[in-house]
C-alpha cells in the first residue's frame, strides 16, 4: 500500500492534498538522476549557470501570487508575508547571477617557493538539503541556488507540510530553463532519508532545524565522512540602553517578535531591558503586543495568522504554563483561543529568569520574555548566557558603541536598532547550538566545493 503525506490547512484544520511518498527504487532512481544531470552541468561555464539563476528569479516573481497563497495555505504566514518571502527569493537569484562569476572564478597566486599558484572552486556533486515549513520558498532557495550556481545538483527533503510548495518551487526551477534531475524533491519518511544521506552518490548535506535534528544529521553524515552545514534553533536577545529611541525601539521589537507569526529561527525572543529604561519599555511594549490582532492570514486585517500545526501551538503553551510555573508573570496573552484554527495570542512573559523556557529555550510563535539587566555589562551577558548563537539586536542612540558592543555579542549576525532578517550580500549562519556554517554574501556558494590547489612547478 502506498503510503501518502496529507497537507492541512491551519486556519482551518481541514485537508487540503495528499502525496504519494517514494519507493525505495524511486529514491534511489532519483538520486541517479541528479548525479547524472551534475556530471552535465559541472562542465558548463559559470556564466552559463547566473543565466539560468538568474532565469529562476524571474520564473518566481511570474508566480508570486501562486506560489504565495499555496504557502499561506500550507503552513499558515500572512499571504503578504509570502509574497515579500518569494521577492526576497528572486533577489537572491539576481545578487547569485550577479555575484557568482567572480566569486567562484579561478585565483592566480604568487608562491614563496618563486612558482605559480592556481586556486580553483570546483563543484563536488549532489547536495542534500533538509529544510523545514517556516519559510517554505526563502529555506529551499537560500541552499539551493547557491548550490546550483557553483556547479552542484541538489536534492530537497521538505517539511510535509508544505510539500505542495516543494513540488511547485521544482516547477519553476525548470521553468527558469534548470535541467532536468538537477534539483529533485523527494517525498520520503526520515528512515529514508537516514539512507540519503549515506548514500555513495550524496556529496554533503545541510540542516535547517532543532539542534536535536543537526546533532542526529551532523552525526550520521559524519560517520559517512560527508561536510555538513547546519542552521539551527536560537533563542535571540534584542537589548535595548538607556540612550535607545524608546518608540522606535518599540516597534521593531514587536516586529520582530511577530513577524511570520513569530516561527522564525533568526527572531527576536528576549527582551533585555536596562534598569535605567525598563519600566517605559515595559509599558509600551505590553500595550504594542496586546494590540497584536491574530485572524485570517488571507486577509488584510490580521497581523499574524496561526500557528503552523496543532502539536506546535501545543508545544508553545506548554512551554509558557512551564515558564509561569517557574515565576515567570503574564503580562499579555497566554491563552489558546476558542475556535477552528492554530492560532495563538501574541504573549509577554516577565520576571523570566533562568531554568524557565522562556529564557532557555526557543519559545518558537509569538511569544516574547521580558528580561530586566542592570545595565548595558549585565545586558551582554544575560544576552550571551545562552547555549545558542544565531542573531541578536543592539538598540543604542550611539551607533558606534553599538558596533563596539556587537563584537562582545556571541552570534553570527547583530542588527543594530531594528530587527533584521536575511540579505542576500550578508553572511546567514550561527554558533554554539544555532549550528555552523554560512549562506549568503558569497559564502555559501564555497560551502560545498572542492577548494583545488594546483601548483605550477
Amino acid at each position: 500500500m502506498t503510503q501518502t503525506i496529507t497537507t492541512i490547512n491551519p486556519a482551518t484544520g481541514a485537508e487540503l492534498s495528499r502525496y504519494d511518498m517514494m519507493t525505495g527504487d524511486e529514491v534511489n532512481a532519483a538520486i541517479a538522476a541528479c548525479h547524472t544531470a551534475f556530471e552535465a552541468w559541472r562542465d558548463r561555464p559559470v556564466a552559463e549557470r547566473a543565466e539560468v539563476i538568474r532565469a529562476i528569479g524571474g520564473a518566481l516573481r511570474a508566480r508570486k501570487d501562486e506560489l504565495a497563497e499555496l504557502m499561506t495555505a500550507e503552513m499558515g504566514k500572512l499571504v503578504s508575508q509570502c509574497r515579500d518571502e518569494i521577492e526576497l527569493c528572486a533577489g537572491i537569484c539576481d545578487w547569485t547571477a550577479e555575484q557568482g562569476p567572480e566569486a567562484l572564478a579561478d585565483e592566480r597566486r604568487d608562491l614563496v617557493s618563486g612558482g605559480k599558484g592556481i586556486v580553483q572552486y570546483a563543484p563536488i556533486g549532489v547536495i542534500y538539503g533538509i529544510q523545514p515549513w517556516n519559510f517554505p520558498c526563502y529555506q529551499v532557495v537560500r541552499y539551493s541556488i547557491a548550490n546550483l550556481m557553483a556547479g552542484n545538483s541538489v536534492l530537497l527533503k521538505h517539511a510535509a507540510n508544505v510539500t505542495g510548495s516543494g513540488e511547485m518551487i521544482a516547477e519553476i526551477y525548470r521553468a527558469g530553463g534548470l535541467p532536468d534531475d538537477l534539483f529533485t524533491v523527494l517525498r520520503i519518511s526520515h528512515d529514508q532519508s537516514n539512507d540519503v544521506i549515506e548514500h555513495d552518490l550524496v556529496r554533503g548535506v545541510t540542516l535547517t532545524g532543532s539542534p536535536a535534528a543537526g546533532r542526529t544529521i551532523a552525526e550520521r553524515a559524519g560517520r559517512a565522512l560527508k561536510k555538513t552545514v547546519l542552521e539551527l534553533g536560537s533563542n535571540d536577545a534584542y537589548i535595548v540602553l538607556e540612550d535607545a529611541d524608546i518608540s522606535k525601539a518599540v516597534t521593531q521589537c514587536v516586529l520582530g517578535r511577530v513577524y511570520n507569526n513569530g516561527e522564525t529561527c533568526v527572531a527576536a525572543k528576549r527582551f533585555i531591558v536596562v534598569d535605567a529604561i525598563y519600566d517605559r519599555f515595559r509599558e509600551a511594549f505590553v500595550e504594542a503586543m496586546q494590540a497584536v490582532q491574530y485572524g485570517d492570514p488571507m486577509g488584510d486585517e490580521a497581523r499574524i495568522g496561526p500557528m503552523a500545526r496543532k502539536d506546535l501551538r501545543d508545544d508553545l503553551h506548554e512551554q509558557v504554563e512551564r515558564s509561569v510555573a517557574g515565576g515567570a508573570s503574564i503580562a499579555c496573552g497566554g491563552e489558546v483561543p476558542d475556535g477552528p484554527g492554530y492560532f495563538y495570542p501574541a504573549t509577554v512573559l516577565e520576571d523570566v529568569r533562568p531554568g524557565q523556557p522562556a529564557y532557555d529555550d526557543e519559545l518558537f510563535g509569538p511569544v516574547a520574555a521580558l528580561i530586566h539587566a542592570k545595565d548595558e555589562n549585565d545586558a551582554m551577558r544575560i544576552a550571551n548566557d545562552s547555549r545558542f548563537g544565531l542573531g541578536g539586536a543592539i538598540f543604542s542612540g550611539n551607533q558606534d558603541r553599538a558596533i563596539e558592543l556587537a563584537r562582545k555579542f556571541d552570534t553570527g549576525m547583530v542588527f543594530i536598532n531594528g530587527f533584521g532578517l536575511a540579505q542576500p550580500d550578508m553572511p546567514f549562519g550561527g554558533v554554539k547550538d544555532s549550528g555552523y556554517g554560512r549562506e549568503h554574501g558569497g559564502f555559501g556558494m564555497k560551502e560545498f566545493v572542492n577548494v583545488k590547489g594546483i601548483s605550477l612547478m
